[in-house]
């Protein structure tokens, strides 16, 4: 069969960086889907794109679409038969929509019962008379943001300024808001002009011709490699922050690497005040010495070739000039703040219109923080630097350079505390609350770091929750997923034994205390509970923890995040033992048995058989022992002692009658084997595992 390439380019106007990864993902995946929906065979998709285009080139697609053959079920043969033998209209109809003569008919069995079927084929259309459709493809795409523009009704993530759009060497006909396709693209804004694309093949090619690289993988490696240059000719090492790095590569068509200085005296302003500012201001990379210290250097990606560099830098040395002149203004009159007046400040600034202002959250987070610490038993010093930390948190908030920069919060805390006196821990308890910022972030160093963190999270999460703000679906402003997360990773981190029950009551009585509940607490804390298990869900899958034994141990009280983690560990060595599946077994005889119970008083005396004495005492003697290790955090052991009760569970099944005669005796067996499985299932719900 014939095979063609198949070109689509969207050409726009500059789109923003950040749109354009997504958006070419979004144009591939789409072409790729239409082409299956169409019944039309192809080879490989390559994506291309830059800030002015959206570009995917199809190989091997074929010139034809594939013939199609399926049945068709019609009515049963009573309805399709007349007594004579003959077609009935129904048959007929059936029939005719189909596109078959009546004697193509024939019968097939479904269960037990005979039906007419027709079998249909439909012959492959041309491909190029498909094509034109794709123009749906394209318009039919979604964007974070859009726009319209003249008189047209398409909303689009930028206006579409030309298309081209090639099956093998023709135009594939298509008009979307007033442009119509042809084989005509454009080079680079300034360096370049118009081209004619012959083939689909020439696509890269030719727009290489005119400075535009079109692959977006090709301008990343020349960009870093760039980069690597400037490091090996100078000694320097250039940190690439891999977020920037992307935007960069979308921002440019012809990226060309070049370097500038600022004075040295701009150094004495934190790092990250300087490497935020080059980054977010100018997308510049710091330079660094082999130690790891900023250099009063930086390199920047210019869109365009390398003739007049050297005006080029003079001309990024003189914004940056200014940018740092800012920063460093900034950094001094900030340091002329006191702390306390700044945490005056924050009585004036709303956290949200129904939980209060940010001074009302400081003194709910400090009053979760102190019942964090009793519950910990935290020493009395650590107690007053968390209160201390708590209390001052957010200070900086209110300063000149978070109002610039808010991803430096708790970064300019940490160090303004410093230079306003506090100690060392306060100052750097400051920094830590925040954390951990994102997936993969650090988590607090400190005990009062991360009791403030925790405290400081929940406040938010309970807060929205009690006003009614939970997230769904990918809707998530307040970022509560990310807080809970940091919340289930600390814990884990330090092993605290802090039930997510206290926690909630802590967050919804400092909030009722200040006279702010709009929902019952318990319908808050439903909620609540719903919402971390989801968080500990993905905890657990990060950990490459079976799915069964998450919602094993799922099913079970959650509370406990260091206990639920350590239970899931000690059920993942335990599946993969060839033995535990047979204890699995007496476990779930047990317990499904047990769901006929309507009590769980055991009476001893009404013991019959010597193997119900054996069930009862075995179960007194785990309950004891699982107690103190349940205690002491010894999972592993609580798990071995429960699997001591697969014997006594089978040897009661193999010599007692469960459902006796006697009401007396049978409720009493079924209260005996309530509690048992009470005791298995506290651990988990063993019915949720899966065995090979």
């Amino acid at each position: 069969m014939s095979k063609r390439d198949l070109l689509l380019e969207i050409g726009t106007e500059e789109m923003p960086a950040r749109f354009v990864a997504g958006a070419v993902q979004q144009l591939a995946e789409k072409t790729e889907k239409w082409l299956q929906a169409q019944r039309i065979s192809y080879d490989t998709v390559q994506a291309y794109d830059s800030p002015r285009r959206l570009a995917v080139l199809v190989s091997g697609v074929s010139e034809k679409q594939a013939d199609q053959s399926e049945e068709a079920k019609g009515p049963s043969r009573k309805i399709a038969v007349d007594e004579a033998g003959n077609w009935t209209k129904a048959a007929l109809g059936f029939a005719r929509s189909n596109g078959v003569e009546p004697d193509q008919l024939f019968f097939k069995e479904v269960n037990g019962t005979e039906y007419v079927y027709a079998q249909k084929n439909e012959a492959g259309g041309e491909t190029a008379g498909l094509l034109p459709a794709l123009a749906d493809v394209i318009t039919g795409m979604s964007f974070p943001k859009n726009m319209r523009w003249g008189a047209h009704k398409l909303k689009y993530v930028r206006p579409i300024r030309w298309l081209v759009a090639l099956f093998g060497e023709d135009v594939i006909p298509m008009e979307i808001a007033g442009v119509r396709s042809g084989r005509t693209s454009r080079g680079h804004r300034f360096l370049g002009g118009d081209v004619e694309i012959p083939t689909p093949r020439e696509y890269a090619r030719k727009l290489a011709d005119q400075f535009v690289v079109v692959d977006s993988e090709e301008r990343r490696k020349l960009i870093q490699e760039q980069l690597a240059h400037f490091e090996k000719e100078n000694g320097w090492r250039i940190p690439i922050d891999e977020d920037l790095l992307d935007e960069v590569v979308h921002l440019v068509e012809y990226p060309t690497a070049l370097s500038g200085s600022f004075h040295p005296d701009f150094l004495q302003i934190p790092r990250e005040v300087l490497v935020t500012s080059m980054r977010e201001h100018q997308r510049y990379f710091p330079v660094e010495d082999k130690t790891g210290q900023l250099l009063p250097h930086f390199v920047t990606v210019r869109n365009g070739d390398s003739r007049s560099l050297d005006n080029v830098a003079r001309g990024n040395e003189k914004v940056l000039r200014a940018r740092l002149s800012d920063a460093r203004f900034f950094y001094e009159e900030d340091q002329k703040l006191s702390i306390e007046d700044c945490l005056k400040r924050l009585e004036s600034i709303v956290f949200h219109e129904e939980l209060g202002t940010i001074g009302d959250k400081v003194r709910r987070v400090q009053k979760v923080v102190k019942q964090i610490a009793a519950a910990l038993s935290l020493p009395a010093e650590a107690v007053q630097r968390a209160d201390r930390i708590a209390q001052i948190a957010k200070f900086d908030l209110v300063t000149n350079m978070v109002g610039e920069f808010p991803e430096l919060q708790g970064i300019m805390g940490e160090d303004y505390a410093r230079k306003a006196g506090e100690e060392p821990a306060v100052a750097k308890g400051v920094f830590e609350h925040y954390l951990p910022r994102h997936a993969g972030d650090e988590l607090p160093g400190s005990d009062e770091g991360a009791v403030v963190s925790i405290a400081d999270k929940l406040d938010t999460i309970v807060g929205c929750f009690s006003i009614g703000i939970i997230p769904t679906g990918s809707a998530d402003p307040y970022a509560l997923r990310r807080q809970a997360a940091g919340i289930v990773q600390i814990i884990a981190d330090r092993g605290w034994p802090l039930p997510l029950s206290e926690l909630f009551g802590f967050a919804l009585k400092a909030y009722q205390e200040q006279g702010i509940a709009h929902r019952p607490g318990a319908d808050v804390e439903r909620d609540l509970f719903d919402f971390f298990a989801l968080r500990l869900k993905n905890t657990l899958q990060e950990e490459h923890v079976r799915y069964d034994v998450i919602d094993a141990v799922l099913a079970a009280d959650i509370s406990d995040v260091t206990q639920l983690l350590a239970k899931a560990k000690a059920l993942m060595e335990a599946v993969a033992a060839d033995d535990f599946k047979a204890t699995v077994e007496q476990f779930n005889r047990a317990y499904n048995l047990s769901q006929k119970a309507d009590s769980v008083e055991v009476d001893a005396a009404c013991f019959q058989e010597e193997a119900e004495s054996r069930l009862h005492q075995a179960y007194q003697s785990v309950h004891r022992e699982v107690s103190g290790l349940y205690r002491s955090g010894e999972l592993q052991q609580v798990l071995s002692v429960l699997a001591s009760l697969a014997e006594p569970i089978r040897g009661f099944f193999d010599s007692v009658m469960v459902m006796a005669e006697d009401e007396r005796v049978r409720r009493n067996r079924l209260a005996l084997l309530a509690n048992v499985s009470a005791e298995i299932q506290r651990f988990a719900d063993f019915t949720k595992l899966v065995f090979a």
